[in-house]
């Protein structure tokens, strides 16, 4: 039934384009203001070797057992492809087809999370998923855009960022993602339609709908954004699938310092679900960031992040892979987080970072970034999860060494 679904809703908004583009009036271009064509199409192709070198005490009561080292290898390209039928309206696509084979390849299930789709249409397709190979495609945008003076609405699936901080979003009720993941920069899209009123400088007025194939878990929100004396702030209230939810933020800076901070509160709607009880809880987080410049362009970022009622994601490898909301940003009341970048030379750049959690669990990150030529870029990633004995990290420690290679076009 979903994919029949998605199927005819896909063949809707084809027709929908299809017409438009049939029936648009061709404008005169206006040198400098009109774009010299309709259309753009731009992506990447990238390739990622993954080693994981798990402790020896990856064995345990958890009932993860310690697989020993294991080797990745993926190949990812993107097309993301936009159209302008007139100054008004356009219709983007965005498509990642992605090849995996290696160790995890090999896994009974993997095949499952890789392909798994969490919107409204399933628009992911496993093509492979046999002898440690998997290759699968996925259309995370595929979205109408109309404007017109000061109103936008679009529909699709597409991305919608409420976010004021930069690393954890409470406020971002519609795409939350983890902060390890850095190699799906540009996070995933949600079903929805947005109707976005301007009501002035920096100020605006949106309301999204984004339904789930399991009517009580449709999510719908407004939120008011404005500026005061250098400010941006927003308010915002709907409902986050079980959850009705209130939720504020901010973001400006003292003496050169940047600050933001985004707090929201959820209250179930039930008791329970799935048999599992359902209890209230305020998410909330605190940055700041400091740019020092200089020849090597230090810039070091720090974040507090709070949540009343944390949710037990029972294992290490569930929380790391499995899909997080607003809700589920850490597994503990308090999470604190830095980082340090500065360049090495003007086109190879450091990031030093650390989380910790206060059940003991932490993290220790470095990645260098270094850019070949306009296109082409390497990226080594260097990942360490550990912790005390009773922590979650620290029930299965491991180490990832990620090396990237990233070609745009």
């Amino acid at each position: 039934m979903k994919r029949q679904l998605s199927h005819t809703v896909l063949k809707t908004m084809l027709a929908v384009v299809i017409s438009c583009a049939c029936s648009s009036v061709v404008l005169a271009q206006i040198p400098g203001l009109e774009p010299e064509k309709n259309w753009d199409l731009t992506g990447y192709v990238k390739y990622m070797a993954t080693g994981s070198f798990p402790d020896s005490k990856s064995a345990n009561t958890t009932g993860i057992e310690n697989q020993g080292n294991s080797l990745d290898n993926l190949i990812h390209q993107r097309f993301n492809f936009e159209f302008r039928f007139n100054r008004h309206l356009r219709v983007n696509v965005g498509m990642r087809n992605r090849l995996l084979f290696g160790d995890s390849a090999e896994i009974a299930g993997y095949g499952n999370l890789v392909g798994f789709d969490p919107g409204y249409m399933d628009l992911s397709k496993n093509w492979v998923d046999k002898n440690g190979v998997v290759a699968n495609s996925q259309l995370d945008r595929l979205y109408l855009d109309w404007q017109e003076n000061d109103w936008q609405v679009r529909a699709g699936r597409f991305r919608i960022n409420w976010a004021m901080a930069t690393l954890w979003n409470p406020n971002d009720i519609f795409n939350s993602y983890s902060i390890y993941d850095f190699d799906y920069e540009e996070r995933s899209g949600s079903d929805a339609i947005l109707v976005s009123r301007k009501l002035g400088f920096a100020s605006a007025f949106d309301l999204v709908y984004n339904p789930s194939q399991n009517s009580e878990l449709d999510s719908y929100a407004g939120r008011y954004l404005f500026n005061h004396q250098g400010w941006d702030m927003q308010l915002l209230v709907g409902k986050s699938g079980l959850d009705h939810i209130i939720g504020a933020g901010f973001a400006g800076d003292i003496q050169g310092a940047g600050l933001r901070g985004e707090i929201s509160w959820f209250e179930p709607e039930r008791s329970e679900w799935m048999g599992g009880p359902l209890d209230s809880s305020t998410v909330a987080t605190i940055e700041t960031d400091y740019s020092f410049g200089g020849k090597r362009n230090w810039m070091t970022r720090a974040s507090l992040l709070f949540i009343s009622n944390p949710q037990d994601p029972s294992n290490a490898l569930l929380f790391l892979n499995l899909p997080l909301t607003a809700r589920t940003l850490s597994f503990t009341e308090y999470t604190w987080y830095a980082d340090i970048g500065f360049d090495i030379t003007p086109l190879s750049r450091l990031t030093l970072s650390s989380t910790y959690y206060n059940d003991g669990s932490y993290f220790f990150g470095a990645s260098n970034s270094y850019s070949l030529s306009d296109n082409w870029q390497v990226l080594t990633v260097l990942q360490r999860f550990d912790g005390s004995n009773n922590s979650l990290f620290g029930e299965t420690p491991n180490t990832l060494v990620n090396l990237q290679v990233k070609w745009n076009f």
